[in-house]
């Protein structure tokens, strides 16, 4: 079977030193979250394995899964385009076009048959035969049944190709569909999100190459490294949730204390992906952080569930979170009877014992614990 260059032998070849390749795979091991002791793993990886041969096709979509992608800084998408993959074909990037570029999709099937990763961003529509979306004068859907027919894996960039997105939202005119709903026989690992996290896509590819298996996978075939916790579960707000703060309208005194934007309308409750942790541009921040609540953009057809601004005040999430409001009232009125208990006690300890120096107020030296329901 042809072979390609390794990403180490690329990386020699445009002068990079073996103390900037180990850099590398220390880093990329961390955006991995893996432990540090599987940097050999990434190491040898790197140096041994040929570099996968990609084919990068474009259905129904907006081109932001591309725009996130080019923007990875663990590591940089120069690296995972130039070095680490070969990606033979992506219409939107590449130099060839016409028939050029339509031979390439042959060429890579015939010579890496079973070996190569079909990425897929956008999704293909079924109504009128799909004429709704043509690539070099034909449906999409061919292009995407013929390329995927030899692959060994597809991943499904971005909610278009994993859900449907906005192309399938009601009424769904072009009868828009998730790629799973075209290929059945192929495993599809799915990273979703409108767009996804870059660090996410190129970590997923990372963790392809080094391995040379796709990643462990939820019951609806997202990778749980990335999508195993809900955004609600590690974001910095948490604190003003389980306290019962909220920001009841925008620009209030709440909103510039930076408390809970759920009765916002925030989805991050009910939404499973990284914003929270590996955030967005660099990990500089995320919508949250900036203000704004999650509008669930990961999960399947958020675009029909209803606006992204609803006052959310009787929604109980996965029965662990209470009623939003429940929640404030409660939270002040356990907080209010603490205080008058404390009170009291302190003042009758104050009249039964006189105090002496170095005595402390009653309850400092004991920590006091309590049940949060």
């Amino acid at each position: 079977m042809p072979t390609t260059e390794t990403f180490y032998e690329v990386m020699r070849r445009q002068g990079i030193t073996r103390r900037s390749f180990l850099k590398f795979c220390s880093l990329t091991t961390a955006a991995l979250g893996l432990s540090p002791a599987t940097a050999a793993q990434v190491v040898e990886a790197m140096q041994t394995k040929p570099r996968i041969p990609v084919l990068w096709l474009h259905g129904l979509e907006c081109t932001c899964c591309s725009e996130s992608f080019i923007r990875s800084a663990h590591p940089l998408v120069k690296d995972v385009v130039l070095s680490m993959i070969s990606l033979d074909y992506d219409d939107t990037i590449m130099a060839a076009s016409g028939h050029q570029a339509e031979a390439i999709i042959q060429e890579i099937r015939e010579k890496y048959r079973g070996n190569y990763i079909l990425a897929v961003e956008g999704n293909p529509p079924l109504n009128q035969d799909g004429m709704s979306c043509i690539i070099g004068g034909r449906p999409f859907l061919e292009q995407l049944k013929e390329a995927s027919a030899d692959c060994k894996a597809v991943i499904a960039w971005g909610s278009c190709a994993s859900w449907g997105c906005v192309q399938a939202a009601h009424p769904n005119p072009t009868h828009a569909v998730p790629i799973h709903q075209v290929i059945h026989d192929k495993p599809i690992i799915k990273v979703p999100g409108c767009p996804p996290i870059a660090e996410v896509m190129t970590a997923v590819i990372t963790y392809m190459l080094t391995f040379e298996r796709i990643p462990e996978l939820d019951r609806q075939g997202r990778p749980k490294m990335f999508y195993g916790q809900r955004i609600h579960d590690k974001c910095y707000r948490r604190p003003h949730f389980d306290a019962g703060q909220f920001v009841e309208s925008w620009d209030d005194e709440g909103a510039r204390r930076g408390y809970c934007l759920y009765k916002m309308g925030c989805k991050g409750p009910t939404t499973y992906n990284a914003c929270s942790t590996v955030r967005w541009n660099n990990g500089v921040s995320f919508p949250i952080q900036s203000g704004h609540g999650c509008i669930g953009c990961s999960e399947d057809g958020f675009w029909d569930k209803g606006s992204f601004y609803d006052h959310v005040t009787d929604t109980r999430v996965f029965g662990i979170e209470a009623n939003a409001d429940r929640v404030g009232l409660v939270a002040a009125g356990t907080v209010g009877a603490a205080v008058a208990a404390h009170a009291a006690v302190s003042a009758y300890q104050r009249i039964s014992k006189p105090a002496t120096f170095g005595d402390s107020e009653p309850g400092e030296s004991k920590k006091q614990t309590g049940d949060r329901s």
